[in-house]
């Protein structure tokens, strides 16, 4: 499956077809890509696929990845530099952007100190962006406040490294999932979140039947689907579930003795610390785990030589998440499990370039190349490196604590790049009132209008996927290329050209790249510089295993064809990768020991109460990616989950008086969000679930970090997202609808929406839609019906149904012939099939068939309705897997793919498919 796109803004020559490999900007998976661009007269097509050769992916792509293409577009680009926040900006010259910048941060630097100005940068950035900014913060401007949006997702398991490993190093490889016995999937929904990984685990599971399969969750996901074992955990309770695992370890003596004495210590404290975990009744209620699940887990882990944890988020996202990791770290080290092919613990950054940023030290509690901002050995050899003026010697501001310091007044300036901290951090109401209060916000992205970017006193155009020229490093310490395909557009320029421009303007040197090569050569170089390899680590003082000595001096040629490769590279004529790191059961650590961390189970800081009696989970949904800045332009990527919702079992849903599909007002005392209720067996009683990808741009009310807590923990400073006590009603409305307007017209019809309690915005093919709701009368609404399209004059033709007694409107408009709007209000079961109304803005004409079919809202037959989108790829409803799974009595979900395709192409469908067998099969026992 390929997606295409048609870029009439792209440069227009002669026809010609350039194939460029390059590295997908999403999770951390780092999936190779192929992307065709063929230039003609009207203009660029742009074909993505997968790139059969790049060793984490082989041609795979997930439905995001696929739909790449679809993202490429400037309608939504800000290609200028601007001054002045929203509604009063002004486009300027670079050199005046700059120059404002430069005077800006040195009047705070005279007036306020070198620590009243911050930056808050992104894993979205190329690892050659990221080490530019963090020479200049931290070895130039001489402050460490610096922190990155990857601060929400990883920086519990840099942590967790740190201690045990005496380094931030993941020290396995994708392969391993291949080779491995056993698979621990923890807080992690991987088919979902990282579907090409959790495919090819899959993959290795019906080639190994015996491969176990194992998920750590408290919802029962897709990833449950095919697992052998589903522990359905308390939020909070990680600690108390591996620390029984390691006591029951040594208890029964499956213990490595001698991988544990010769290479690791700690041992004693461990256990003390772990002791209240012995017993397996009070485990059970800690956790609420049944005794049976518990039991069937550690007897598994304990006889299973080759294991792989894979943890994520759900561990991350604590504010216990350090102790979390290393928890699970401990089991491995107990028992020896690492350092072996299909044995190790494994952190899944979130972001496609996390692990590249902690490389250049991204983190505002480090030094680049894995060197520690606190240690004044560290911050020699850095400096000496870089010959800089100044060092960072102290821990930097991190993500929470620097915008309540930017509220405070504290920090004077702020220069924000590719992320949308408005929505993304928790408490974020807090975060919109710091920066309308902030003195001067410079703020770097491809959008012109998010969240964040209209606080911005100073805008800039960065380039975007397709444009930037660079690399980043994924989950499995793999280097891929980044490469340009497209022009840069108008004034849009590179991140790292920015930050250089003002650092020159300053009066800084050290500044002068060329390209990203030259960036390149010098990270290489510095993760080289008083290091060696493992051979000859005894005869240096700073070893660290990231070390890129072979990828030093690279020519631009040589960069530009630069594979896929993983580090560390310590010499050139390295051609195997070091897959699985202390193989030799050598560590970081001086005395070259990894650590057994004592970790106690501690509960969650905040619990439920009379007035906040639930728990709120968040998390990613399939289809869409963060801010939805880019996934929310393609209509392929909105169909599946449309609007912005929560997940709530139905007991709870009865206890609490809320009906499937209502909205609803999810509420903490941080603040609260209106969405789209779900009812769903797989949500533990006493918890809901809601995604985190809606913004202000595309709904009225519904970013979910309005309502997450800011506790962060206390050693990553990573905020608990797992865990906030919520209270739900229901949001009282008079009606609610659906509008569609044809693309080119929606922005007239902003104005109107603010006759709404709510509203959600869904990009289709051809149109706009929005699920609408108001507590207006319905003969309000009929009075002021036109004022929803206030662009409709009498070359429009405007056809209406009404029915005052059920309190039903439906208005069609067209313009010779072609359907430009619709709009229906009546109760929800009467509204129309939403696919099916999109599906009519595709047509040139519309028939009169058609016209009556679209008044009355009811599709012409009946059996035109597939049903709510199941497949993306190629676009299969659930209606239409169900029909095909009776009809053909179908038992396995190859057979789907077969009969109807989907499920063929990125496999993230395939749970929910399996879930339909599934459905279809107790259907008819019963």
């Amino acid at each position: 499956m390929n997606s295409i796109q048609n870029l009439e803004h792209s440069r227009s020559d002669q026809a010609e077809i350039i194939i460029t490999k390059t590295t997908c900007p999403y999770c951390g998976v780092g999936c190779g890509v192929d992307v065709n661009v063929q230039h003609k007269a009207h203009g660029t097509m742009v074909k993505v696929a997968g790139d059969i050769d790049h060793p984490s992916n082989f041609g795979r792509l997930c439905i995001k990845g696929s739909n790449l293409a679809d993202t490429l577009g400037l309608e939504t680009r800000v290609l200028e530099p601007m001054l002045g926040r929203k509604d009063h900006r002004q486009v300027t010259p670079w050199e005046a952007a700059i120059e404002k910048i430069a005077t800006q941060f040195q009047h705070c630097i005279d007036q306020y100190g070198r620590d009243s100005i911050a930056f808050y940068v992104s894993g979205q950035l190329l690892t050659e962006d990221y080490y530019v900014v963090n020479k200049f913060v931290k070895g130039y401007l001489g402050t460490a406040n610096i922190d990155t949006n990857s601060r929400l997702c990883m920086s519990s398991a840099v942590a967790a490294h740190k201690r045990a490993f005496g380094e931030d190093i993941v020290p396995a490889s994708y392969e391993d999932f291949e080779h491995t016995d056993m698979v621990v999937l923890v807080g992690s929904n991987t088919a979902w979140c990282h579907p090409v990984l959790y495919q090819r685990i899959m993959q290795a599971k019906s080639q190994n039947p015996d491969l176990f399969v194992v998920v750590v969750d408290p919802r029962f996901t897709s990833t449950c689907e095919q697992a052998d074992l589903h522990l359905p955990i308390l939020p909070g309770q990680d600690v108390a579930l591996f620390n029984g695992l390691f006591q029951h370890l040594y208890q029964n003596n499956h213990v490595d003795h001698q991988f544990v004495e010769k290479h690791t210590e700690g041992l004693e404290a461990l256990l003390a610390a772990s002791e209240s975990e012995q017993d397996i009744h009070e485990l059970v209620k800690r956790t609420g785990i049944s005794a049976e699940k518990l039991q069937l887990f550690f007897d598994k882990f304990a006889q299973t030589e080759k294991v792989m944890t894979l943890f994520s988020m759900g561990v991350n996202q604590s504010s216990q998440g350090v102790n979390k990791a290393n928890s699970i770290i401990n089991c491995h080290l107990l028992t020896g499990k690492i350092g072996k092919l299909g044995a190790a613990p494994f952190s899944m950054t979130g972001q496609p370039n996390a692990m590249g940023g902690r490389e250049v030290g991204g983190l505002a509690n480090m030094l680049a190349a894995h060197l520690d901002i606190d240690n004044p050995s560290h911050q020699h050899l850095v400096q000496s490196f870089w010959k800089s003026p100044t060092i960072a010697t102290q821990t930097g501001l991190k993500a929470v604590d620097l915008f309540q310091a930017i509220e405070s007044g504290k920090i004077k300036a702020v220069w924000i790049m590719a992320t949308n901290p408005v929505v993304s951090l928790p408490d974020a109401e807090q975060v919109k009132r710091a920066l309308e209060k902030c003195e001067f916000v410079v703020i770097s992205d491809i959008c012109a209008e998010t969240d964040t970017t209209a606080y911005a006193d100073v805008l800039l155009p960065a380039l975007g996927w397709g444009e930037k020229d660079g690399t980043v490093t994924n989950s499995e310490r793999r280097i891929s290329r980044q490469r340009a395909f497209l022009d840069s557009p108008k004034q849009a320029k590179a991140d790292w050209w920015a930050v250089c421009e003002v650092a020159k303007k300053l009066g800084f040197s050290g500044f002068d790249f060329n390209n990203t090569c030259d960036i390149f050569n010098e990270h290489a170089a510095l993760s080289a510089y008083q290091n060696a390899s493992i051979e000859q680590r005894d005869q240096v003082e700073h070893f660290r295993y990231f070390n890129l000595k072979g990828l030093m001096n690279l020519s631009v040629e040589e960069y530009h064809q630069l594979p896929p490769t993983q580090w560390p590279v310590w010499e050139k004529s390295q051609r195997i990768a070091v897959e699985q790191l202390f193989d030799r059961g050598d560590f970081s650590h001086k005395n070259k020991k990894a650590k057994l961390i004592a970790t106690l189970a501690i509960d969650p800081v905040h619990t439920i109460s009379e007035d906040y009696p639930l728990i709120l989970n968040t998390g990613r949904i399939r289809d869409q990616w963060h801010t939805m800045t880019r996934t929310g332009l393609s209509a392929n990527l909105t169909t599946h989950r449309a609007e912005p919702f929560c997940e709530i079992h139905p007991n709870d849903a009865l206890k609490f008086g809320i009906q499937d599909k209502a909205l609803v007002e999810v509420r903490s005392e941080w603040g609260s969000c209106v969405l789209r209720v779900t009812l769903d067996q797989g949500v533990r009683r006493g918890q809901i679930f809601a995604p985190i990808h809606w913004t202000e741009q595309v709904a009225s009310d519904a970013r979910i970090g309005k309502v997450v807590n800011p506790v962060v923990d206390a050693i990553s400073g990573e905020p608990e997202f797992k865990h906030t006590p919520v209270a739900i009603q229901t949001f009282h409305t008079t009606w609610q609808g659906v509008l569609y307007v044809r693309e080119g017209v929606e922005q007239h019809i902003q104005t109107s929406l603010q006759q709404c309690a709510w509203w959600a915005k869904i990009k289709t093919a051809k149109a706009f839609r929005y699920e609408i709701a108001a507590r207006q009368s319905f003969d309000q609404t009929q009075n002021n019906l036109k004022n929803f399209l206030p662009f409709i004059d009498e070359t429009y033709e405007w056809l209406s149904l009404e029915d005052r007694s059920s309190q039903l409107s439906h208005s069609v408009i067209l313009q010779d012939g072609i359907l430009i709007a619709s709009l229906y209000i009546a109760p929800a079961d009467l509204l129309p099939d939403r696919d099916w109304v999109a599906g009519l803005f595709k047509r040139e004409r519309l028939s009169a068939l058609h016209r009556k079919a679209l008044l009355a809202g009811t599709p012409i037959s009946v059996t035109n309705s597939d049903g709510p989108l199941v497949c993306s790829c190629f676009k299969v409803g659930k209606n239409k897997i169900i029909e095909a799974i009776k009809t053909q009595n179908i038992t396995h979900e190859k057979q789907v793919t077969a009969c109807l395709k989907a499920g063929g192409n990125c496999g993230s469908c395939l749970p929910e498919i399996r879930g339909l067998i599934k459905s279809c099969q107790q259907e008819a026992e019963i």
